[in-house]
């Protein structure tokens, strides 16, 4: 990898280098970036006026800001990269810079098949999961790959299918002929004309979408996501977890900061009638990224939580099929993968 003395040079070959899959700067002379799911550090300082020429040219196609009335920013470059930058006072040592890369090569299931992410029989599952309009959550950590396992399913959504995306900060890219990418925006200097993830949903469903894709799903927002799974619209999103069962637990939760009078009796039944398929990936201490955990929702509940079986576990060595048979949910009306999984 070429690292000069210049600030630019520095950043701009992390960029270009291929193998980088995020870089981060937590100061003038903290400069680290993750190669093959490995963190390394770069001994070398950067200049400060350099810094922020760097910071200026990459928001110049953004129409973000960074000053401080807004010390934040969050925005996608256009090679689908993703930035994100802290500036003081918020930070306390002055810079706190991230971006994750968007990389290619892992923008279909095959890729992900080839980086050992899942096997074959996996991706026939989840592929059949897609085209049939299975509404399917993707949960994990920061940095486990959600994102990219979202970006490689939407690969096999039929092509003559419209596809919305919502998002915080545009960073799925889809190869399909007929999408609408929208993202969020942040409030003005007057302060207004803010528009958050709850008002792209409303207004995603007024153009006729027919998959709905959520980029990360944090707030209030789950409960728009969850009315239009439960009316009939296919979708997919993502939702910080640590396991399957956690983001149950979370897309029962998340619905309720929608205001007072959204409560559990409403929310519970309508995650366990509208989810289909949640799917847990993690990255382990190697820094290799994996799917850990498929669940399958079956429309029941107990103990005033949604019915959960898991089909498929990474024990650590391998996926193993844990239930007996393929659990009955709603989507078994489309498509019955009972026969797909015993033919496995």
């Amino acid at each position: 990898m070429l690292v000069t003395d210049s600030t630019l040079h520095i950043l701009d070959a992390l960029m270009d280098d291929p193998d980088v899959e995020e870089f981060w700067v937590n100061d003038l002379d903290a400069i680290y970036f993750a190669q093959l799911g490995k963190t390394k550090r770069i001994e070398q300082t950067l200049d400060h006026n350099d810094l922020s020429l760097w910071i200026e040219r990459q928001l110049m196609s953004t129409h973000r800001r960074l000053d401080l009335s807004s010390p934040f920013v969050d925005a996608t470059l256009p090679d689908g990269s993703r930035l994100h930058v802290a500036i003081a006072d918020v930070v306390r040592r002055g810079w706190s810079i991230n971006v994750r890369k968007f990389l290619r090569r892992f923008n279909r299931l095959e890729s992900l098949i080839q980086a050992e992410e899942l096997d074959e029989r996996m991706a026939l599952i989840l592929e059949a999961a897609v085209i049939n309009g299975f509404n399917i959550v993707i949960a994990g950590g920061t940095g486990a790959g959600k994102t990219t396992l979202l970006n490689a399913l939407l690969s096999k959504v039929p092509d003559h299918e419209r596809i919305l995306t919502c998002e915080e900060v545009c960073e799925l890219v889809v190869a399909h002929n007929d999408w609408v990418s929208m993202q969020t925006r942040m409030r003005g200097l007057q302060g207004n004309g803010e528009i958050d993830l709850r008002e792209l949903i409303r207004q995603a469903l007024r153009m006729r979408p027919e998959r709905l894709i959520v980029g990360e799903v944090r707030g209030a927002e789950c409960l728009d996501l969850l009315l239009a799974f439960n009316s009939g619209q296919p979708g997919m999103a993502t939702v910080h977890a640590n396991s399957v069962a956690e983001a149950v637990l979370k897309l029962c939760t998340l619905p309720l900061l929608a205001g007072s009078n959204i409560n559990s009796d409403f929310v519970v039944p309508t995650v366990a009638r509208s989810v289909d398929l949640i799917v847990h990936v993690a990255r382990d201490n190697s820094g290799i990224r994996r799917i850990t955990e498929i669940g399958a929702l079956t429309g029941e509940i107990k103990s005033g939580q949604p019915v959960c079986h898991t089909l498929l576990r990474w024990d650590g060595a391998q996926w193993m099929k844990t239930a007996a048979d393929f659990p009955r949910t709603r989507a078994h009306e489309i498509v019955d993968l009972n026969l797909l999984w015993r033919g496995l």
